[in-house]
């Protein structure tokens, strides 16, 4: 592969070489846009800029205008009201598609600037991360931080990659997207695709447009790859990736026997930069340059070519070293509670929690009440789904609670329990404790997840998702939970006056059937159609295996009010 150096990126070597497709983008086309955005960035004397772009094409444009006009770039997570109110007395410009900010269209009509290369040291990007409480804080780095370990990452996996595209399921606005999808593939002459591919059918979709590919992926992504994709043409991608949390092992394994090799998995944070990396095996190994020691607690340290010179970056996880330097993970010690005056690694429950066949994956923290205990959120595996069904919460629980009493202390054992399909991750992959928290102490929910909705001419098609610790499947039926026909109504009409003009107040049904039970993690399709001349809704529930499940006509009156939400 023809290496380009960060700093020389805006230099005019190599100008015809394709960056990304959908749409094309040369390398002459970005250094061009990338200069007239310097440009219009100068004009307008913007020193700090906050960049929130999906595509990144568009986003590695802006970087380097930002570096080009002299000006430093904050990447906020998302562009939520509470985000933008943190960071925007800590920006001068706001660069994103939300209404009122400044666009990358509107900046690149300006004159273009002389092209320049970049000082490393003097070019910086702020990252923006939860952390482990919840809390957002700013990370700043150099350019330099970041050619150093795009460089390390040449050096180890370049060769195998070869001329792969990369295609990533995370978003660029973080340091494992940013890096492994845009600024690696930049320098080493490699394709990447601009948009995240989140869902594995579009994974398998884009990656047959290459004849060589690598995936960026997440666990929450690698462990949903079930076997409805083609795996025989799949086989072909050079390296599969994955950082952002815990893989967990059977997840390894399956893309081991369905791919022929085992996913690298990359240990890291935005503070540190990548620390370490394995592949099929339970220890890690340290990145070239990476020195790793342990403190008096046992805590891992970091010194690293991709920090700050002279800096030691303290983190939380307990580690424990082998002769030859590799190490083994032991968990966060900043996730130890006190119960009574008892030490309690919440870690090492959850490691043993999901030992159990019926569990997937779990996170505990503590419920503060009159008296602290811990609570659970627990995603059932398909053999723990077909538990619950069939012999119900409190069966299920309890069994739960009795595999992890040989785990820890009476004390210990969680006395709530939250049961998901999926762990709620923020747009980083993580879970912050304060989430958990938060979300233990919230009461069971009462509305379903809505996966997808189109329109056609016969009405709205709504995919559903009825979530196993549903609060209607209390009483109904203890050892054998059926969602209640009155909730399947009630559910129609509210979406239905969410998404369609529809009058406000229930006025009576007809032609009511309920033809299929609806249990705990059901997937179903919803069709909604208003006869808006008789003030009837019609509503037809099916299945997965497209058997109806229930259907009707809901009469409704009164003035339409409001604009529904667009479908």
């Amino acid at each position: 592969m023809n290496w380009s150096n960060l700093e020389h990126l805006l230099l005019d070597e190599q100008p015809e070489r394709l960056l990304c497709q959908a749409p094309d983008m040369t390398l002459a086309q970005f250094r061009h846009q990338a200069l007239c955005a310097a440009a219009a960035l100068q004009q307008r004397g913007v020193r700090r800029l906050a960049v929130h772009l999906e595509d990144a094409g568009e986003l590695v444009v802006a970087l380097f205008a930002a570096w080009r006009a002299g000006a430093s770039v904050l990447l906020p997570a998302d562009l939520q009201a509470q985000t933008r109110e943190r960071w925007t007395p800590q920006v001068d410009l706001w660069l994103s598609p939300h209404a009122g900010d400044a666009s990358l269209a509107e900046l690149c009509t300006s004159a273009p600037l002389a092209p320049a290369a970049l000082d490393l040291d003097a070019c910086q990007l702020s990252l923006c991360t939860s952390g482990s409480s919840g809390e957002p804080k700013r990370i700043d780095k150099r350019l330099r931080q970041l050619d150093n370990e795009v460089r390390g990452l040449e050096r180890l996996w370049g060769a195998q990659l070869g001329d792969a595209c990369m295609i990533g399921s995370v978003a660029a606005q973080h340091i494992y997207g940013l890096l492994f999808r845009v600024m690696w593939p930049l320098c080493a002459g490699r394709q990447w695709v601009r948009l995240p591919v989140p869902f594995p059918e579009d994974l398998q979709r884009v990656s047959r447009q290459y004849p060589r590919f690598a995936w960026v992926a997440s666990p929450a992504l690698l462990k949903r790859m079930g076997d409805n994709l083609d795996w025989p043409a799949l086989s072909a991608v050079r390296r599969v990736f994955s950082s952002g949390g815990a893989l967990p092992g059977d997840a390894a394994q399956s893309l081991q026997q369905r791919l022929g090799q085992w996913p690298c998995e990359i240990l890291g944070s935005s503070e540190t930069g990548g620390i370490a990396w394995r592949q099929g095996q339970p220890l890690w190994q340290a990145f070239d340059g990476v020195q790793l020691s342990g403190d008096d607690q046992g805590a891992l340290q970091v010194r690293s070519p991709y920090l700050p010179v002279g800096h030691v970056e303290q983190t939380a996880d307990a580690v424990r070293f082998e002769a030859d330097g590799r190490f083994e993970l032991l968990g966060r010690l900043d996730r130890i509670v006190k119960l009574e005056e008892k030490r309690i690694a919440l870690p090492a429950l959850e490691q043993a929690l999901a030992s159990h066949a019926w569990v997937s994956e779990a996170r505990l923290g503590v419920v503060r009440e009159r008296r602290a205990y811990l609570g659970v959120l627990a995603v059932l595996s398909a053999a723990g789904l077909q538990a619950l069904r069939e012999g119900g919460r409190r069966a299920l629980t309890e069994t739960l609670r009795e595999h992890l009493r040989g785990h820890c202390e009476a004390l210990a054992l969680p006395r709530r329990w939250r049961l998901l399909g999926q762990l709620p991750l923020n747009a980083q992959g993580k879970l912050p404790q304060a989430r958990i928290d938060e979300l233990l102490a919230a009461p069971r929910g009462k509305e379903p997840e809505l996966l997808a909705q189109h329109r056609s001419d016969d009405g709205l098609h709504l995919d559903l998702r009825v979530p196993p610790d549903l609060a209607f499947f209390t009483g109904h039926f203890p050892r054998s939970p059926v969602l209640p026909g009155v909730v399947q109504l009630d559910w129609a009409v509210q979406l239905g006056q969410r998404l369609l003009n529809l009058p406000p107040r229930f006025a009576g049904m007809e032609v009511i059937k309920f033809q299929q039970l609806v249990r705990p993690g059901d997937q179903l399709s919803l069709t909604l159609r208003f006869d808006s001349t008789r003030n009837k809704l019609h509503f037809a529930y099916h299945n997965l295996d497209q058997q109806p499940c229930s259907s009707g006509r809901i009469l409704l009156d009164g003035p339409i009010a409001t604009e529904p939400e667009h479908a």
